[in-house]
């Protein structure tokens, strides 16, 4: 449970740091309507998470730990597909776009391979290119690099500072949290500090000694 608290995100990179249990998760889910506030408010432009989840929805996107919790299609090209179906009407545009965003993400040659197939550095890749097709404003991403490897993790990171988006990542990697603009850290479900990243990262180390 979170304690109550009042943030306003601006920063385009926002880390978020703690350690397990400590909320970051449950912070992460309200930014999108996963979960609504038991009291006060979450706002994103103006829309209430609470009231307004689906339009806030389009505009926030999620990515999970695990690639397996969001990839639902058995190829690359129908999963990217999946998410384009209220923004693309005609099957022939549906499907040129997701060709299109899965070049994007490295993953060109793979659009019509079984998602069993891939790497799990190309399954986060595909779930990342599935939530960032509809073209969101903010990205979400809790601990999107926890099941991968130095060099997937790298690939992934990179991509992620990329973005144009506003980039939320939740995270236990302290080098990828330091590459942030501002890094919130959260202990016992409480902000126990908020600011720079660099100062950020050395009073999260201090917290847990």
């Amino acid at each position: 449970m979170l304690a109550p608290l009042t943030l306003t995100l601006t920063e385009h990179r926002i880390g978020v740091v703690g350690a397990n249990g400590s909320g970051k998760s449950s912070l992460a889910r309200l930014f999108n309507g996963l979960t609504t506030p038991t009291s006060g408010q979450v706002l994103v432009d103006g829309l209430d998470v609470a009231r307004q989840g689906s339009q806030v929805r389009r505009r926030v996107a999620f990515c999970f730990t695990d690639p397996a919790a969001q990839i639902v299609m058995p190829t690359c090209v129908e999963d990217v597909e999946l998410s384009l179906r209220r923004t693309e009407r005609q099957a022939s545009q549906r499907r040129d776009r997701a060709l299109a965003v899965l070049d994007r993400f490295g993953l060109a040659d793979h659009a019509h391979a079984s998602v069993h197939t891939l790497s799990g550095g190309q399954r986060q890749l595909l779930a990342l290119a599935g939530v960032l097709a509809v073209e969101p404003a903010v990205l979400v991403a809790d601990e999107p690099t926890t099941l991968l490897d130095l060099a997937n993790t790298r690939r992934v990171a990179d991509l992620l500072f990329g973005l144009d988006q506003q980039l939320v990542l939740v995270t236990h990697d302290l080098e990828l949290a330091g590459r942030c603009d501002r890094v919130l850290v959260l202990a016992e479900g409480d902000l126990a500090y908020d600011g720079a990243a660099d100062d950020a990262v050395e009073h999260y180390q201090a917290l847990v000694g």
